[in-house]
């Protein structure tokens, strides 16, 4: 099983890299060195072609229409890793750094305002900077490399690090993979137009590609449209996706989705996102006529409601949506949100809640759910599930991936993605309720709960395994088996007694 617990060379570089932090803040860190590792990448495809060209009589390995014509960026001279090595012992290595990637910049229009220029700044320790650049002597770029992901897999790696140690801050740029895979497996983005309105450093696009791919699927059928309102994390989505070769409209800069909408006539296929949680101050004062509000105002202290809202906005006639949500959004009873949930259910338009385990992102323990809504259930499979919500309370799946962290396993994913594909009707299961676990609830049965849409309240208790042993044999039994370990533990008790004394002290 291949985790973010389980790596190899990922983190060894990690650990190397790592020197160069010094004392310099996590966020910042994180932009020096993800910046060296893109320089790297398209270096290595750079010189890689560059070696097969001047191998070619008939060609001109400067020519730059032949590295675009196999979309490879064009490197000049001075940006080189070659280069960049040579002089990585020189105190002008910083400024060095940041000509790289103006001159990458300038001639690449795609990465135009997207790289980090500031490693000559002084707080920048440039022999640690030299360092990290001798360190960085494998390849990332090249074909076989490319081939192997070796870059996504390091880069990702390094993003959860990051989202680590910046804790809470950490989650505005990165959602758990496991957590992605699960919502990608879900909604199945085969065709069409993927749009995440908060996209952080874009890795929901980067599942939804592995998607296609490993379900022999064309790339070339799937378009990406994001958002993202922080300005360094859009600039790390541009540079996510273009180490990944994909291509993607994030606008032309970054901008508030709520506020500027750089996709205004958008209607998706497919939403994935993970929206912040419980935002108070999203500036919902200033929107309360906004035409997104078809279910009714959301409150101006939690910005939750208005993001279901703006993504329900966006759906195509057939198109469904997957997000994440904290739970509190499926039970909440204030005034506005309750008459928002109500009127989501009531049009049918939700199609399925997870309860997810705790532990399994960095940056909250905010336990989480994910919610998918769709314009069209009679659309979506052989079974008709119309007035029908199923209900996935997934809470005791998972496993810890360190002493903090949980990730859900390959297993637990494609169980919950199969939960929901049997009762859609689009695999070759047959759905049944299972107790403690899922269940199809019929529209009347979410009235009779006040529309509250916590899993629990309807999947009920696992069913428990009945034994032979009669009630009165077990009690004494247990009751033996508890008086034999609380007499050891008398015995532990003394033991530990007579070795603090033993080094002159009495409790």
């Amino acid at each position: 099983m291949s985790t973010t617990a389980n790596v190899g060379y990922e983190e060894k570089l990690w650990l190397m890299a790592d020197k160069l932090r010094g004392s310099m803040d996590s966020s910042e860190y994180k932009h020096v060195v993800l910046g060296l590792l893109f320089l790297k990448y398209v270096s290595d495809a750079f010189e890689e072609k560059h070696k097969e060209l001047s191998e070619d009589e008939l060609a001109d390995p400067e020519d730059k229409d032949e590295y675009e014509a196999e979309n490879i960026f064009w490197v000049p001279k001075e940006a080189r890793w070659s280069y960049i090595k040579q002089n990585a012992k020189k105190p002008e290595i910083g400024q060095i750094i940041d000509n790289a990637m103006i001159t990458i910049e300038k001639e690449n229009t795609s990465l135009r305002g997207v790289l980090p220029k500031d490693y000559a700044r002084p707080s920048l320790d440039k022999i640690r900077l030299g360092e990290t650049i001798d360190l960085f002597s494998f390849k990332v770029g090249d074909k076989e490399s490319r081939s192997q992901d070796v870059l996504g897999r390091v880069y990702e790696y390094f993003l959860s690090k990051f989202a680590s140690a910046e804790g809470k801050n950490g989650g505005e740029f990165y959602t758990p993979s496991s957590v992605v895979k699960l919502l990608v497996e879900m909604i199945e983005p085969y065709k069409g137009r993927i749009y995440d309105p908060c996209c952080g450093s874009g890795g929901m696009f980067v599942q939804s590609e592995k998607f296609v791919e490993e379900h022999q699927g064309n790339l070339g059928d799937i378009a990406v449209y994001g958002q993202e309102s922080n300005p360094t994390t859009w600039k790390l989505a541009k540079m996510n996706l273009a180490i990944r070769g994909i291509d993607s409209d994030l606008g032309k800069h970054n901008g508030d989705t709520f506020h500027n909408d750089l996709h205004k006539g958008l209607k998706a296929d497919f939403i994935l996102a993970n929206p912040p949680f419980n935002v108070s101050d999203w500036g919902g004062d200033r929107l309360k006529e906004d035409p997104r509000w078809t279910y009714g105002i959301p409150p101006v202290g939690n910005a939750n409601y208005a993001w279901i809202q703006h993504m329900v906005s966006k759906l195509a006639p057939s198109g469904t949506a997957g997000f994440v949500l904290a739970n509190g959004s499926m039970s909440t009873s204030t005034t506005s949100e309750l008459e928002i949930r109500k009127n989501l259910v009531e049009v049918d338009i939700v199609e399925c809640i997870v309860t997810l385990p705790g532990q399994l992102f960095y940056s909250t323990q905010i336990p989480v759910s994910l919610w998918f809504v769709t314009r069209n259930k009679a659309a979506k499979g052989q079974r008709n599930r119309q007035n029908e919500i199923l209900f996935i309370d997934a809470r005791k799946l998972g496993f810890m991936a360190d002493r903090t962290h949980k990730e859900l396993s390959g297993e637990d994913i494609r169980n919950i993605a199969d939960t929901f594909h049997a009762w859609r009707g689009t695999n070759d299961n047959s759905y049944d309720n299972i107790s403690g676990f899922c269940k199809s609830a019929k529209l009347d049965e979410v009235r009779e709960h006040q529309y509250i849409l916590t899993p629990g309240r309807y999947v009920g208790l696992e069913e428990v395994e009945e034994d032979d042993e009669p009630f009165e044999d077990k009690m004494i039994r247990l009751t033996g088996e508890l008086a034999e370990q609380f007499s050891k533990s008398k015995v532990l008790e003394e033991e530990i007694r007579q070795m603090i004394r033993g080094i002159g002290y009495e409790f």
